[in-house]
C-alpha cells in the first residue's frame, strides 16, 4: 500500500530533497511552502502534489492540513521549516524572537497539532521533526536557535510517551551542516556594536573551509531522514551526518563542561 508522507518546508534544502526521495521510493508526497508559485519541478514529478503553507499562519495551518487529509490517510508528518537566528541575544529585537519562536517551535507543534486526530483515528503514523545537532549542544551566538531546537527535542520525547499507546510515533532528525543555502537564505543575523568583535571570531570558525567539508549534502540527509521515518523501534532522536554524529560523541565523551571549553577556545580564541 503506498504511502504519503506530507512535509513542510519543501522548497529548497533538506525539504526538497526529502520529497524528491521518497516519491523516487513510491511514496505520495504532499511537498509544502510559502510560495508554490515560485516551484517548477516538484510539480511535475509523479506522486508530488504542492500546497501552501507558512507554519507562522494557524489558520493556513489548519486549512493546507484538512486539503492534505481530503487526499487520503497520511503517514507522514515530516516538521521541516525552519531558520536560524544567530547572533548577540542582546541584539535580538522582540520581533525576531517572536518570529524565530513562531517559526521553529510553534510552527512545529501546530502542524503536529493540526494531524493527530487523523493519526489517532487511523492508529499508526510518524511524527518526524527536523532539529539540529544545535538541538543537542551549543555554540556561541546562537542562544534563540539552540532555544528553540533544544525544545523540540523535549518535546519530542515526552509526545513519543503519550501518543505510543495510540501506534504513533515521534522522531527527531539532528543534522550537522548541510551543503544548502541555508546560511543565506535562512539566516538571520541579529548585530550588537559591543559583539561584533567576538561574533566575528565565531563566524570565522563556523565559515571555515576545513570544518564545513565534514558537513552533508541534502540528499544524504534526505536518506537518514528515510531510515528515521522507516524505523520501527521507539528510538527518538537520529543524529544525521558524519559531523554531527561526531561532534555530539565528542560532547558525550568529554562531559558537558570540558566540552564547552573546547568550543569556546575554537570558536572564540
Amino acid at each position: 500500500m503506498t504511502q504519503t508522507i506530507f512535509i513542510t518546508g519543501a522548497s529548497t534544502g533538506l525539504g526538497r530533497a526529502a520529497a524528491k526521495l521518497f516519491a523516487a521510493k513510491g511514496w505520495k508526497v504532499i511537498a509544502t511552502m510559502r510560495d508554490p508559485s515560485k516551484e517548477s519541478e516538484l510539480q511535475g514529478i509523479a506522486g508530488v502534489t504542492v500546497m501552501p503553507l507558512d507554519v507562522v499562519n494557524l489558520a493556513q495551518i489548519r486549512d493546507t492540513a484538512a486539503k492534505a487529509l481530503a487526499l487520503g490517510p497520511v503517514d507522514v508528518v515530516f516538521n521541516n521549516a525552519g531558520y536560524g537566528l544567530a547572533g548577540a541575544f542582546e541584539g535580538a529585537t522582540d520581533e525576531q524572537l517572536q518570529t524565530q519562536l513562531n517559526t521553529n517551535l510553534l510552527g512545529v507543534m501546530r502542524v503536529t497539532q493540526a494531524f493527530l486526530p487523523a493519526l489517532r483515528a487511523q492508529k499508526s503514523g510518524t511524527i518526524l521533526t527536523t532539529t539540529s545537532i544545535g538541538g543537542l549542544v551549543t555554540f556561541p551566538f546562537n542562544s534563540v536557535y539552540h532555544a528553540t531546537k533544544w525544545a523540540l527535542e523535549g518535546w519530542s520525547e515526552s509526545l513519543a510517551y503519550e501518543l505510543a499507546p495510540f501506534g504513533i510515533r515521534v522522531k527527531t532528525l539532528a543534522p550537522g551542516g548541510i551543503s544548502t543555502d541555508f546560511a543565506g537564505r535562512s539566516l538571520v543575523m541579529t548585530p550588537h556594536p559591543d559583539y561584533m568583535e567576538s561574533i566575528g571570531k565565531t563566524m570565522k570558525a563556523f565559515t571555515d573551509p576545513e570544518r564545513r567539508a565534514g558537513g552533508s549534502t541534502a540528499e544524504k540527509i534526505a536518506e537518514e531522514a528515510y531510515a528515521a521515518v522507516t524505523d520501527t523501534s521507539d528510538h527518538v532522536t537520529f543524529v544525521a551526518g558524519d559531523d554531527a554524529r561526531a561532534t555530539y560523541a565528542q560532547r558525550l565523551a568529554a562531559g558537558i563542561d570540558p566540552f564547552r571549553k573546547a568550543i569556546r577556545e575554537r570558536f572564540l580564541g
